[in-house]
């Protein structure tokens, strides 16, 4: 009897990003935070303003208007690894921030218009873009940052910053 072989899934190849401008992502995701807004105050309005649910209407607006994010963290003595799931977006598609102590994910998906696909069908309703925030439990080095995008997950590594007055090895 043979044994059959399994096909292994092709993976894609890691595609290495470039971190963007901290203020230009903040002014991203400020724009993003207002449009939550927006949202969560027409929703407020739409139950003729009757307070006490404003939680609620914010979680529900963001629910509406961003996909959900999975983050795993990793720590070792020397760095921080990070994997987002940011599957269904490129590389193009995609803003990253990094800064001594916090990451920001910015995404959002290009939407092409059903006619201009060949088909006119109801767009499925999933929200089409991401907004992420992550506050690093350790300062880390924003310039020897590795960021690498590979089926859907974007994988950081993050050196830590050197402890100023450790004393060398030997001294």
């Amino acid at each position: 009897m043979k044994s059959a072989k399994t096909a292994r899934p092709r993976t894609e190849p890691a595609k290495l990003l470039r971190p963007s401008d901290p203020e230009a992502v903040k002014w991203e995701m400020q724009q993003i935070q207002l449009a939550i807004t927006r949202r969560a105050y027409e929703l407020f309005e739409a139950r003729n303003s009757e307070h006490g649910h404003d939680w609620e209407d914010w979680f529900q607006s963001e629910s509406e208007l961003l996909r959900p994010v999975s983050i795993a963290i990793s720590e070792s003595s020397d760095r921080l690894s990070i994997r987002a799931n940011v599957l269904g977006l490129s590389d193009t598609e995609l803003k990253v921030s990094i800064e001594p102590k916090r990451l920001v994910i910015l995404g959002a998906k290009e939407v092409i218009p059903a006619a201009a696909a060949g088909e006119a069908k109801p767009a499925d309703f999933y929200p089409d873009q991401i907004l992420k925030v992550i506050e690093l439990p350790a300062e880390i080095d924003p310039d020897g940052s590795v960021i690498e995008l590979q089926s859907g997950v974007l994988k950081f590594e993050l050196p830590k910053m050197a402890k100023s007055g450790a004393k060398a090895v030997g001294a």
